[in-house]
This record gives C-alpha cells, structure tokens and sequence, in this order.
C-alpha cells in the first residue's frame, strides 16, 4: 500500500521518485525479487508522466501489424545524427534495442496501446499512444496507476510525502538513503539506489544558471511541479559528474488560464502554423516548425523576453472554425479538427481580461494593442500578403499550402510564450544506467533514469522520434532496475 510514515528501516533498492522512470525501475526490481522502497516527495504520485501521452519503441509487435518499417538500425542512426553524437550512443541504443520489449512487458502488466502513430506529417510512427484519459490527469495516469498497483502487489513500499534528503555513502559505495517523514529525518540502509525525480524544471535558480533563461519571466513550466533537481543534487553530493545540465525541452504556446485552456480553441489557434511575428513586429522563422515543437520553441527563445506573436485574420479564423486545423492539439485533436467554439472562448478570455488575446479592426488597431510600431507591422503584413500572392516565401521558404494572407477584418493577435516541459539530463551515466563520477568510474551501487539522467538527447529534444521522453523514462528505469539487482546479486 502506499504510505505516508515510514516504517521500514532497510531494503535492497531504494527508488527516489514516482514518475515512470521510477515506476518502471521500482517494478522491475520488485519482479526479480527485490525488496524495494519507492519514495516520493509529492503527496501523489507519477509527477509530469501523468500527463504524457505515448512513448517511443522501435520494431514492437504493434508496428509490424500496421506495416511500420521503422528498424532499430534506422532509429539508432536518426537519433545519433539528430544529436550530432552529442548523445551517448552505447545508452541510445540500449534504450533503442530494449524499447520493443518494453512494450510487451507493459501490456503484460496491463498498460494498454493504441496505434503507433508520429506527431508531424510524414513522421516516423514510433509514438505508441496510451490507451485511457482518466480524470484527473492524463492518458500516463493511466500507466502510472497500473504500475504503482503492481509493485505493492509485488511486496513493494510506496511512500509519498517523502523526499530523500541525501545518499549514504560507505567506502566509495551508496548504502542507503536519509528522506524526511512527519519531519523527521530517517534513515534507510539499502544495497543499491536508483534516482528519477524528473529533472530541474521549477529550480528559477539551476534554470538560469544552466540554460539562461528566466522561469516565469522568458520561460514557462508546463505540467511540472516541484522539479528542484533534488535527485541530481544528492548524486552531485555523492561524487556524481554534472555532465548534460543546460538541456531544455522547449515549447511554444499561451499560458493556461484566464479563458485560456490547454487543448482549447484558442491556444489551438495560436498554435497554428499562420503569421508569426516577435515583438519588434517583424518575421523570425518559417512557421512551418509549428508542426515541430523543439524547433518552435528554440525559436521562440530567441526572441525578446521569450515572447512571439500568431496573426491571422477573420478569413482564416472562420477557416480553422470550419474546416479545421493544421497542426495537431495532442492526440484528442489531431490535423483537421474544427474549432467551433473559438468565439465563445475568446469571450470568455476578453471578460476575463486574459493579456495574451488581442482584437481590432485594422492592423494599426492590432499593433497599438500589442506595443508593436504600427509602421513595422504593416510592412511585415504587406510584405507577407506578396508572398500569399505570389506563392513563394522569399525569406524564410515556408511551405506554400501555409500561406494564407492577413487583410480581412477583424484581425488576431495571440501573444505566446516559451514554456518548458521539462529539462533533460544533470547525472551522467553509462548504458547499464550506472552513475560515473567526474573521472568516468562508476559509483557503487547508484543508478539513475529519465530526466535526472543524461546521454539519451543532443542539444534539444528529438521529436524525429515521437514519444521520446516518455520512452527514454521508462527503458531507462528497466535498464536502472535490472543493473540494480544484478548488482545485489540477483540475476534476472
């Protein structure tokens, strides 16, 4: 059962964190035998995963039955490129090779798929979407809840409530951890440890220092809570080498809130691959990468305080009302889903003062909202409309089907921001998920998987093969876990 208080003083493994690197590594001990304590310093379990979708595997059941010709080869090759061998190719392609099997080992505990699908057009179809949109959370609740249930059935501890203040180390070896419960400190001899707490995300001061961005000021956190880096900083304290921290996952979009949802009408909208301008008004990308979140988000970082802004005009607006839209809204609004209720959401924004939405009926109206010179975003505009005309973007050679003009009233200005779904990487580790100390020697009996854990990504996240994150969590956790019991002397 999941518990609050701890009672249980020692255990082979100990995993610090909830979410599915943690889960994942906590189960695969617990089926080879292990006694395992998961602690959780939230009071709920499973963190960002909760809100996945889908995760990455290559050569699995499901793809041979829907003619996926996708080879792990191929997939090795696309993510070392993509990262131009920043990443680790011994762990890329550990994960790559045990990712098919992780798909059956889920469906035996009774995760279930849909379809393998990509997340862009023409993608490769490795995102393998979860089956189930429970509430709350998302469809990575679902796993999260089925996984949780099968390590207490397996005689694994949950405690929640209870963060791990830092490792015990014995004579170059990691034999327990220190957490907190009822605000006492207690310790828990264990013979090995497996760190996934998810990353820095919500750490204003790590988020600076690493990546130079400002949260809530140029970069905004989407889905995670309580990231502070607390898994890396007690391996950091245990001799762990800091290689990988600066990586980001980037996104672009409206912050939720004020009449603004996250898969509703309007974000929808802003999403959209139409105009695109920064704050002096003028064009920064092709908004084709719209399709492409990293790249979207890389460049919307760019620009002054983070900020961009989606315009489009009443023509383009009935459009995406009636024959849909372009780019997909997750897996419950994919390409082609109409936004009927657009209008009533932008009420509701406008009553509710939301400061991202803007209306007028001419452009000079629309600059002087937005804190534009009308003069720039004229040129802007006109400039663009010749391309619509002509059809052929001289400047940046975005894909004509895109090319739609502004100049029929009323006209749209959405302000988006940088968010952040998460950062990735701060412990370095080797492709059996050990941790390497600053002169690359492994340290004893310490693991650790999925965001804490650096190796897997470049310089920004590889959506050439969907569902990476959530993949990369939970083959890491499996390879944390089985290397853990090997360690302990348990073969599986």
């Amino acid at each position: 059962m999941k518990r609050s208080e701890v009672s249980e003083k020692c255990a082979d493994i100990v995993v610090v964190g909830s979410g599915a690197a943690g889960m994942t590594a906590a189960l695969t001990a617990a089926e080879g035998g292990a006694s395992v304590i998961l602690c959780e310093k939230l009071r709920h379990q499973g963190g960002t995963s909760n809100f996945a979708e889908g995760l990455c595997a290559v050569e699995s059941q499901m793809q041979h039955q829907h003619y996926i010709g996708l080879t792990r080869d191929e997939a090795f090759k696309i993510s070392m490129e993509y990262s131009h061998w920043r990443a680790n190719p011994r762990l890329v392609r550990a994960v790559i090779d045990l990712s098919s099997d992780t798909i059956e080992w889920l469906q035996k505990y009774g995760v279930e798929f849909d379809k393998p699908v990509a997340m862009f057009y023409d993608g490769h179809r490795t995102w393998h979407i979860i089956k189930g949109k429970p509430k709350p959370g998302g469809r990575g609740s679902v796993m999260i809840r089925t996984l949780s249930k099968r390590v207490i059935e397996k005689g694994g501890n949950i405690y929640l409530g209870t963060p791990v203040k830092k490792l015990i180390k014995e004579k170059n070896k990691i034999t327990g951890v220190v957490v907190e419960s009822n605000k006492k400190l207690i310790g828990i001899k264990a013979k090995a440890v497996i760190i996934a707490t998810g990353g820095y995300a919500n750490n204003k001061e790590w988020v600076k220092k690493y990546t130079g961005l400002e949260l809530n000021v140029n970069v905004f956190p989407l889905g995670n809570i309580g990231k502070m880096g607390d898994g890396i900083r007690i391996a950091w304290e245990a001799g762990a080498d800091d290689k990988g921290m600066g990586l980001i996952q980037l996104w672009r979009g409206i912050p939720i809130g004020q009449g603004v949802r996250e898969l509703g009408n309007l974000n929808a909208a802003a999403l959209q691959p139409h105009l695109w301008v920064n704050q002096n008004g003028e064009r920064f990308c092709d908004e084709t990468i719209a399709n492409i979140d990293p790249f979207e988000g890389n460049a919307c970082a760019r620009q002054k305080n983070g900020y961009s802004y989606t315009i489009f005009d009443e023509v383009i607006k009935r459009h995406m009302m009636e024959k849909g839209i372009d780019k997909n809204m997750g897996t419950e609004n994919p390409p082609g889903t109409p936004l009927p209720d657009f209008d009533t959401e932008l009420k509701g924004a406008y009553e509710k003062k939301n400061p991202h939405i803007f209306v007028a009926d001419s452009i000079k109206g629309l600059a002087n909202q937005t804190g534009i010179k009308p003069t720039v975003l004229k040129t802007t505009i006109d400039e663009y409309n010749r391309f619509c005309r002509q059809g052929h973007d001289d400047l940046f050679a975005k894909d004509r089907q895109y090319l739609r003009p502004v100049k029929e009233p009323k006209f749209y200005a959405m302000r988006c921001v940088t968010m952040t779904l998460g950062t990735l990487g701060g412990i370095n580790i080797n492709h059996d998920a050990e941790v390497l100390d600053k002169e690359n020697n492994i340290i004893p009996g310490l693991y650790a998987a999925g965001n804490d854990a650096s190796g897997m990504f470049g310089d920004s996240y590889n959506i050439y093969l969907s569902g990476g994150t959530l993949g990369f969590a939970v083959n890491s956790g499996r390879i944390a876990g089985r290397n853990a019991l090997k360690y302990i002397g348990i073969k599986k």
